[in-house]
Formats: C-alpha cells, sequence, structure tokens
C-alpha cells in the first residue's frame, strides 16, 4: 500500500476473497457448547480449521458437524458449493461403512485423486465440482488435518488467492534426541522441538506419542521430523531433517 501510495496510485484491481466453506463428519462428534451424548467426543478439527484458514485472510463459511448419512452429506455439499469457491472436510473419506463423502463426491462432482503415501493422512481425497469449485477431504484424526491442510491444502489455497510462486519450505538438518519408530513405506511426519544445544548445533526431540489423534502432542511441537518412505527405526544421535513450523499453523 506504502509503494502504492509513493506512485499517486488510489486504486488498485484486486482479487475477491477466496470462499471457503468448511464441515466435519460424524454422528460421533460433538461441537463446543453442546453436552456430548453417550460415545461422542468434541469436535476439534473445524476450530483446528477456523484457526489455519483466518491466518490466510480467506472469506470462511463454519457448516458444523454434519450426520454420517447420505441425506445429510448431499445437503452440505449442496450449501458450501452455493457459497464458497473450496470446500473442506474432515472425516468420511476412509472405506468404514459410515464413510460416505467419497461416493457422494463421485456423484456430485468427480475424484482427482484419493490416498497419499504419508503418515498420518494418508486417507486424504481432491476433488473438484461443478464450475471448477474446489474439495479437499482431510481424514478424521486431528493430527492428519493440520499435516494435510498444512502440506497440501493450504499451498493450494495460497495459489488460488493468487500468492504464487510460493517458497519451499525452510528445512534443517537437526540430531534426534529421542529414538523415532517408524515402518518403511510411507512418507512420516513427526512431530519434535527443535532447539539448539550450547555450541548452536539444531537438536529435536519427539513431543511425545505420535499417533494421529494425539492432539497434545502436535500442542508442544514447533517442527516436522521429516521421515522419507524408505526410512525404518531411527536412532538416537542420528541426523533427521525437520521442517520447522511458520504461522501456517
Amino acid at each position: 500500500m506504502g509503494l502504492a501510495a509513493s506512485l499517486g496510485l488510489a486504486e488498485l484491481p484486486v482479487r475477491p476473497k477466496l470462499r471457503v466453506a468448511f464441515f466435519s463428519t460424524g454422528d460421533e462428534l460433538c461441537s463446543l457448547g453442546h453436552s456430548p451424548r453417550t460415545g461422542q467426543v468434541f469436535d476439534s478439527n473445524r476450530y483446528t480449521l477456523f484457526g489455519m484458514l483466518e491466518k490466510l485472510g480467506v472469506d470462511w463459511h463454519d457448516l458444523g458437524v454434519v450426520k454420517d448419512s447420505p441425506e445429510a452429506l448431499e445437503d452440505a455439499f449442496n450449501r458450501a458449493t452455493a457459497c464458497a469457491d473450496v470446500i473442506i472436510s474432515s472425516g468420511g473419506v476412509s472405506v468404514g461403512d459410515a464413510d460416505f463423502v467419497r461416493g457422494m463426491l463421485d456423484r456430485l462432482g468427480r475424484t482427482v485423486f484419493w490416498k497419499i503415501a504419508i503418515k498420518p493422512g494418508r486417507p486424504f481425497a481432491y476433488g473438484q465440482f461443478e464450475g471448477g469449485k474446489h474439495f479437499f477431504g482431510l481424514p478424521g484424526n486431528p493430527v492428519a488435518v493440520m499435516v494435510t491442510f498444512h502440506h497440501i491444502v493450504r499451498p493450494a489455497l495460497m495459489r488460488l488467492q493468487g500468492r504464487h510462486p510460493l517458497p519451499d519450505p525452510i528445512l534443517l538438518h537437526a540430531i534426534t534426541l529421542s529414538p523415532l519408530k517408524k515402518m518403511p513405506g510411507r512418507f512420516e511426519f513427526q512431530r519434535g522441538r527443535l532447539s539448539r544445544d550450547e555450541k548452536g548445533t539444531w537438536q529435536v526431540e519427539a513431543t511425545g506419542e505420535q499417533g494421529s489423534g494425539m492432539l497434545s502432542s502436535m500442542s508442544l511441537a514447533n517442527c516436522f521430523i521429516r521421515l522419507p518412505e524408505s526410512a525404518g527405526k531411527i536412532e538416537a544421535g542420528s541426523l533427521v531433517e525437520v521442517e520447522p513450523f511458520d504461522e501456517g499453523l
């Protein structure tokens, strides 16, 4: 704005704000402000998505929790496509009996791809609706939501906002102070705490249990420990690649 003012430009052409609708799926989810019934848990994914979308400056629309039924999901998709350019859901994209998202996407639009070889976040879907509207189907586990949003959805939204070319993430090498459990076969993002020792050497420590439902380990972390597909168990003292969090998380 200062540069525009220095050139005497009082008005500039701009893009409209990107409109993003999001919702969670699952009969087991309870929104904040309500009392959970037996077998229900509080929905954390919508609040996580809200925080990350706010930082991107989009025009967001929270469509709440959608029940596990084709009728409820079809209604949510119709409401979302009516008000947004991008639709994001969490849950319902795996292969369970109550996972209706991908089938409904194929009925109302098209699936471009489904499943990616990362952990956490394998049951991820991307598709499109009529008019080129984009759909991102995130997993239901809270950490998987954050990983897939940060590495896949966020760059896509930034490109749709006109922010390109996008910079590559900052990657560092650090000595792991913790042994890291991993099976070969998938690229894995584990949560870690990055710091320097007294000599200025980068070191990283895992922030506890790495299950994709362990949101506490994400809240304690300041980086991803990036473990390649071919890697197995990693001993303490090994050199690993880390990706510090930026303002997008």
